[in-house]
């Protein structure tokens, strides 16, 4: 190698340095800040989304800063709209919830050199009356809720239908729902198509508490839903949900968690309770959010659209752990398996509340009304 050769070899070394040091200094002079209309601590879908944030600060060196606006929706809007306001303190924003959407679509033409993610519904990009300007400096993130959920509903039929002990030979399920809103609702159409597909005599015993922080309440409507012979009850409830798991240990019958994996968050501290949570529908907000923000860093982030999520995206999905694998019979793990790449393929297709308008699914169901599937599940139940 020439002195010349080596010379333009160094000089492009120096180069690449400056460009990597460039591309590190700029990530950890980002700021985002996360807008949680609630608080903290629900062990569930708030604290997976401040998970996501907790990660990019971590492996990005991003400052990162979370406001809790509280559960009173008095303050949401203008919570909101004070911290867009304070915008020397953020280059991205995030928030989320059905809750928000007019009050982030009202004001974010207002900072266009901002970028704002919206996470669990979509922004109405294409209607004026709500989204100005058409929302184009906002990406959203939906969850295939339906899809994960339908898992959940095959696990907890199967379940019922087995020998494992505290379940009973009655084809009674439960789901408790924080409100009786759309994005709840999908939850509990895709649980019922589930439990449909591996028994079509199969119940599912719905109820709304009416709000997200209320275990007691969560707890009532759990007891008097295994006093009917329920043996599981999925909670898609929040921190309400939190008295579904101390009925389902009260009472030695069993439960499914939501939003992230809620067994093994309790393990250490509440490991009877957590033995009766055999599995969790997640939906990871968490990864959806450090994707969002990978997105971002590329150039890629598609801002002015929605992106909905589902099991082939990794958007959502059931825990499996050593609770869920110690609990579960083999047949039904693989059943599971089976299912989920079966609508992975499109081989199975999971109702919605949000569908076409001849599509659109409702709670309560027969099983009768479902889609037909060529999906054959004697082959693991022995039917």
């Amino acid at each position: 190698m020439n002195r010349k050769t080596v010379v333009l070899v160094l000089m492009t070394f120096a180069l690449l340095m400056v460009v990597s040091l460039s591309a590190v200094g700029a990530q950890e002079d980002l700021r985002i800040t996360l807008v949680v209309n609630g608080v903290l601590g629900d062990k569930s879908f708030f604290d997976s989304a401040q998970r996501g944030i907790d990660r990019i600060a971590d492996e990005y060196g991003v400052e990162t800063n979370t406001v809790e606006l509280g559960i009173d929706p008095q303050n949401w809007e203008t919570g909101l709209a004070d911290v867009m306001a304070d915008s020397d303190r953020y280059d991205i924003l995030i928030t989320g919830t059905y809750q928000m959407i007019d009050f982030l679509a009202a004001d974010a033409h207002q900072y266009p050199d901002k970028t704002f993610i919206f996470f669990d519904a979509a922004m109405p990009y294409d209607n004026p009356d709500v989204c100005v300007e058409g929302c184009s400096n906002v990406y959203s993130i939906t969850y295939k809720q339906n899809e994960g959920s339908f898992l959940a509903g095959v696990y907890a039929e199967a379940m019922t239908l087995s020998d494992t002990e505290g379940f009973n030979a009655d084809p009674f399920i439960g789901a408790v729902g924080g409100q009786d809103i759309p994005v709840i609702n999908d939850f509990i159409v895709g649980y019922e198509q589930g439990a449909c597909l591996v028994n079509p005599d199969s119940q599912v015993l719905t109820q709304y508490a009416g709000g997200w922080n209320d275990p007691a309440k969560g707890k009532e409507i759990a007891l008097a839903m295994f006093e009917q012979n329920a043996d599981i009850i999925f909670q898609i409830a929040g921190g309400t949900g939190v008295g579904v798991f101390e009925a389902a240990e009260e009472q030695s019958h069993y439960a499914i968690g939501v939003d992230s994996d809620q067994a093994s968050i309790i393990l250490d501290t509440n490991p009877d309770q957590a033995e009766r949570i055999l599995t969790s529908m997640q939906k990871n907000v968490d990864n959806s959010l450090f994707r969002a923000f990978e997105l971002y860093l590329a150039g890629d982030l598609p801002l002015g659209t929605e992106e909905g999520l589902g099991l082939a995206e990794g958007g959502v999905g059931l825990s499996i752990n050593d609770i869920y694998m110690n609990a579960t019979p083999e047949n039904i793990q693989a059943l599971v398996a089976a299912v989920e790449e079966a609508v992975v393929n499109g081989d199975i297709t999971v109702i919605s509340v949000f569908g076409a308008e001849d599509e659109v699914a409702t709670v309560g169901m027969p099983c009768s009304e479902m889609p037909a599937s060529d999906f054959d599940v004697s082959e693991y139940m022995g039917m």
